[in-house]
C-alpha cells in the first residue's frame, strides 16, 4: 500500500515534471513560430534573452534535439512514477492500463497541448523568457544532446532525409 510518505513526494515530483514538460513543449512552439527577422531584431537589442534566443535558433536541429531529449526524459519519469504508484494499488494488468491512460492524459493535456497553444499564442514574450533557461538545459545535457544531434543527422542522411528539415519550420 502506498503510504503518505511515498505519495506526497511522488505527487510533488509529478507536478514538477509536468511543469518541466510544459516548459519544453511551450518553448518549442514559441521559438519555432518566430519569424527570423524578429529573432535578429531581438538579438540586436543587446539583451541576454535576445542573444540566447538567436544562439538557439542558429542551429534549429540542435535546438529541437535539446527540447526533445529534455521533454522525453521528464515524460518518461512521469510515466514511471505514476506506474509505480498505481502498481502498488491495483493488479498488474489493470495497473498498466490505468497508468498508461492516466499518465498519457496528464502529459498530453498539461505537458503538451495546452503548453504548445500557450507558446504559439505568446511566442515573442515566451521565447525571450525561456531562451536562457533552455540554453542552460542545452549545456547541462550537452553530451547527450551532442550524441543525439550527430546520430540523428547521420541517420537522416543515411535514409535520404532532409537534414535541414527544421529550417523549413522556421519563418512560416
Amino acid at each position: 500500500m502506498v503510504t503518505l510518505a511515498v505519495l506526497v513526494p511522488s505527487v510533488a515530483a509529478v507536478v514538477v515534471l509536468v511543469a518541466l514538460s510544459a516548459f519544453f513543449s511551450s518553448s518549442e512552439s514559441a521559438i519555432f513560430s518566430l519569424p527570423e527577422e524578429w529573432v535578429r531584431e531581438a538579438a540586436a537589442d543587446g539583451s541576454p534573452d535576445g542573444a540566447a534566443l538567436a544562439e538557439l535558433r542558429a542551429d534549429p536541429h540542435r535546438l529541437l534535439v535539446t527540447i526533445l531529449v529534455g521533454n522525453n526524459v521528464v515524460n518518461m519519469a512521469i510515466s514511471s512514477i505514476v506506474t509505480l504508484l498505481v502498481a502498488d494499488v491495483f493488479s498488474p494488468g489493470l495497473a498498466v492500463v490505468l497508468a498508461t491512460v492516466g499518465a498519457s492524459t496528464l502529459i498530453l493535456v498539461f505537458g503538451e497541448i495546452v503548453p504548445k497553444s500557450y507558446g504559439l499564442g505568446h511566442g515573442r514574450t515566451w521565447s525571450r523568457r525561456v531562451a536562457r533557461p533552455l540554453k542552460l538545459v542545452e549545456v547541462a545535457l550537452g553530451p547527450v544532446v551532442s550524441l543525439f544531434d550527430a546520430g540523428t543527422r547521420r541517420l537522416t542522411a543515411l535514409v535520404g532525409g532532409n537534414q535541414g528539415i527544421e529550417e523549413n519550420l522556421l519563418d512560416e
